[in-house]
């Protein structure tokens, strides 16, 4: 079994969400299924479930996977390994992947595994910033009763801001002053599962290059017109940070953008 391992900060970079596509899903007991899509909150800019597909690439049922089940990314061999065994995940409740999730689902999901609302506490992740940390210590944070209202007036929408991965690539760039380009890909940290950076193709518009945009300069998401609204210019989104794929950003290069962009870290 896999245990949890934890990282050194010099140790650790960024990854994208677009190369989990197909990663080989570890439980305790053995191989149970493939990732297929992620769906990340996109007010907190965290990764809040993984789409497993537990029966083949393209058949089988689809099920939510929380960080929390999470004990490890192996980048090299496309594998993720859980705290959980095969009939868990595949006893799991099942996801139409076409409609919303909502947060009746959500909390069905959390209580399958055991795991505490991460709706319910201060935190990104409820009462802790890092998964890991509450899924080691799960029996001890009983789910809060106040949220109780919260999911019955709930049952019957989506939540409003968990997004699909794969729905939001090639969503067009709309800056101040133009359009600049398509969302690529999404980097994230895998240790609070928090998406650092947006990477935008701008080579649609001009001989460009992928850039590095922080999600915190978005302003609003389009869904209808399937845009992402930025409050920066089109000179700016030029002059960010340039991305390649073989040499991963490490931890904090936001840092960075927002100094060029004469505003402080957040």
């Amino acid at each position: 079994m896999c245990e949890r391992r934890y990282f050194s900060i010099e140790e650790i970079m960024l990854n994208n969400i677009q190369n989990l596509r197909g990663f080989t899903v570890s439980a305790s007991d053995g191989e149970a299924g493939a990732i297929r899509d992620v769906y990340f909150d996109d007010e907190k800019w965290i990764i809040r479930h993984l789409v497993v597909e537990t029966g083949g690439w393209f058949s089988g049922r689809n099920v939510l996977i929380s960080p929390f089940s999470v004990l490890g990314v192996d980048w090299p061999a496309e594998r993720i390994h859980l705290n959980l065994t095969k009939e868990q995940i595949r006893n799991g409740p099942d996801i139409d992947i076409d409609k919303p999730v909502s947060r009746q689902h959500e909390a069905a999901v959390h209580d399958h595994y055991g795991y505490p609302y991460y709706w319910a506490g201060p935190y990104v992740w409820g009462y802790s910033a890092y998964p890991t940390l509450l899924a080691d210590r799960a029996a001890e944070y009983a789910h809060d009763n106040a949220i109780g209202e919260s999911i019955k007036q709930e049952r019957e929408q989506g939540n409003p801001h968990l997004r699909s991965g794969r729905e939001v690539v090639g969503y067009e760039i709309q800056a101040t002053d133009d359009t600049v380009g398509h969302v690529e890909d999404f980097l994230f940290d895998d240790r609070d599962w928090s998406i650092q950076l947006m990477v935008v193709d701008t080579r649609n518009w001009w001989p460009g290059k992928d850039v590095l945009i922080s999600p915190k300069r978005i302003d609003r998401i389009s869904w209808e017109n399937r845009q992402i609204i930025v409050n920066i210019t089109r000179e700016e989104v030029e002059r960010s940070p340039e991305y390649d794929p073989a040499y991963p950003p490490p931890i904090g290069p936001q840092n960075e953008i927002y100094r060029r962009f004469g505003m402080p870290p957040r």
